[in-house]
């Protein structure tokens, strides 16, 4: 906020801190998000002060003792086309500056560090792709992006930070995400704001924002030993799915490699993007959206999987960049000697067909 008044803006913002009336600011996209905020509360309270006089001026102006005879008085068209006009390019102006830094904070970078967090009634589960794990807090570097991918186990909650002005739902059965990159080391509060149940005031945590060197010392004495992508393999083999998804010419399921982020062309004609939310909805719900030359054999894990085990097997399958780690797994297995398993009539040829990938413009592989 420089370009208004260094002195004046950290004046104003400083006395607010101190009266705990406003959270201080912590993100790049803080000031941002202030600047708006009293721009709209100044231009209420003019409006306000505008519309007030205006009604003790008319009313003194045109009051009783005055005019005791009522004198009819005509419209006027530019009048009526100025006070409508002002008011509604005043209304754009805040419709735009807010839509840009809607996009701002809901579009993240492709830099991104990426946090899944799952709302719970009542606490905070967050979980580092490094496989560090938190309850009611998380540890961030400062000057990094940081992107959360949020979703809910059981109701509605609402993830916020206000020290960085950032507010999103965490909604059962979809993914949502927010970003922001914190400025200032330090403790943050972290709160649930939509009410979910009986002890929603205590669904609250901290955010601690360090130094990178701190954070990688941190990161390096809090992981539990694997990434979320190992445990996602482990799962993987647990529940049988490299018994179809072999990654080979012969497999009766898609193959996986490079799979993430690409468009599918489904049975129907329809295509969609392999992202988060389509891998998730294919493991909960199999058959609702079958890639072109299957058939839907794949039997549904709804009910039979945590989200944090759906987050475990995103990030696994995310993580193959190449078919190395299927045929691994398959030469672990019981499978490795064995003939692929026979396909009746109903599915023959359905492993024959690829994965029909179809490119699209600014959607690539990672």
């Amino acid at each position: 906020m420089s370009h208004i008044s260094p002195v004046l803006w950290e004046f104003l913002v400083h006395w607010l801190e101190h009266f705990a009336i406003f959270p201080p600011e912590a993100s790049t996209i803080a000031p941002y998000a202030d600047a708006l905020y009293f721009a709209l509360v100044g231009m209420t309270i003019t409006g306000l002060v505008l519309v007030m006089s205006m009604v003790l001026f008319f009313s003194l102006r045109y009051r009783k003792e005055r005019h005791p005879e009522a004198v009819q008085i005509e419209g006027s068209t530019l009048l009526e086309a100025t006070w409508t006009l002002i008011p509604l390019g005043i209304f754009l102006v805040f419709f735009v500056w807010g839509a840009l830094l809607y996009f701002r904070v809901y579009n993240p970078p492709p830099n991104s560090m990426n946090v899944y967090v799952v709302g719970k009634q009542w606490m905070w589960k967050v979980e580092h792709p490094g496989g560090q794990h938190e309850i009611d807090a998380l540890h961030i570097p400062e000057g990094v992006p940081i992107q959360l991918t949020l979703i809910s186990q059981d109701v509605f909650h609402s993830f916020s930070i206000p020290a960085f002005r950032v507010k999103r739902e965490a909604i059962p059965g979809r993914y949502t995400s927010v970003y922001f990159e914190a400025t200032k080391p330090g403790k943050y509060h972290l709160f649930c704001t939509q009410y979910c149940g009986t002890d929603h005031s205590a669904m609250i945590g901290w955010v601690y924002v360090m130094t990178p060197a701190d954070y990688s010392k941190w990161k390096a004495g809090n992981t539990s030993g694997a990434s979320l992508a190992q445990n996602g393999e482990r799962l993987f083999a647990v529940m049988g799915c490299n018994a179809c998804h072999t990654g080979t010419s012969q497999a009766r399921g898609p193959n996986l490699y490079g799979l993430y982020n690409t468009r599918i062309r489904m049975n129907d004609g329809s295509t969609m993007i392999a992202n988060d939310a389509y891998l998730r909805e294919k493991i909960l719900n199999p058959s609702l959206h079958v890639p072109a030359g299957y058939v839907p054999i794949m039997p549904t894990f709804q009910g039979q999987i945590s989200e944090d085990a759906l987050i475990d097997l995103v990030e696994y399958i995310k993580s193959l960049s190449s078919n190395y780690r299927l045929q691994q797994m398959m030469n672990k297995s019981d499978l490795d000697s064995a003939q692929p398993a026979p396909i009746g009539p109903a599915n023959q040829g359905a492993g024959a067909a690829p994965l029909q990938i179809v490119p699209t413009p600014g959607v690539s592989k990672p």
